[in-house]
């Protein structure tokens, strides 16, 4: 396997890190202050829980993390951590998410990716719709001001999802942090200075 000759992958092993993983999100908020201590943070897409344990040390104990996915997640150590097995679109879920947090959150973070199938058309296209899953409970659960970031594949959809996203942010920018493979295109959607208020335009 080639995550075995992956220095972090290795890395994550040593460290007792998830996922390697774990270091791409460390290396976006170091760069980009994209969680703070004492943040309220949703992990949409959380599993195996590379991010959430991140999230955790950068919040420290005044933060709060809300963790989502469909898989299972072993247990994080904490008072300020819950995991939800549960459905993005669930309706029921921001409302239990608020309520966890104590108010709306300064960030929604996801590293979720689709299952793929090795179209590249069909997988862009799926991680497009996930990313607009993931902003769409955002849109219920982030509070004005507040932080956006999610992974996507690149290609035209990517192009296509971030011209949908650029209204709702104050700033939105493509980043790749180092620890993303070289083969791989992925990328990060980050969004700064959520507009709360503001509605999609009528499509047509």
């Amino acid at each position: 396997m080639y995550e075995r000759k992956d220095a972090y992958y290795r890395k994550a092993k040593r460290e007792g890190y998830r996922s390697r993983a774990a270091y791409k999100l460390e290396q976006i908020a170091a760069r980009e202050k994209a969680v703070r201590p004492g943040d309220r943070v949703i992990d949409a897409g959380a599993a195996p829980g590379g991010w959430s344990q991140v999230i955790l040390a950068l919040v420290g104990p005044k933060g709060k993390i809300a963790a989502v996915d469909l898989l299972p997640l072993a247990p994080l150590p904490g008072e300020n951590f819950r995991f939800w097995q549960r459905d993005l679109c669930d309706p029921a879920l921001p409302a239990e998410i608020l309520s966890f947090l104590g108010g709306k959150a300064d960030g929604v973070l996801s590293d979720a990716a689709p299952n793929t199938t090795g179209s590249a058309f069909t997988d862009q296209a799926r991680s497009a719709d996930l990313v607009r899953t993931v902003f769409s409970l955002a849109r219920e659960t982030l509070r004005d001001g507040g932080t956006f970031l999610a992974k996507i594949f690149g290609g035209g959809e990517a192009d296509a999802v971030f011209h949908e996203l650029k209204p709702f942010f104050r700033e939105l920018r493509r980043i790749r942090p180092e620890a993303t493979r070289k083969e791989s295109f992925e990328l990060y959607l980050l969004g700064k200075g959520f507009k709360e208020q503001r509605s999609i335009p009528n499509a047509g």
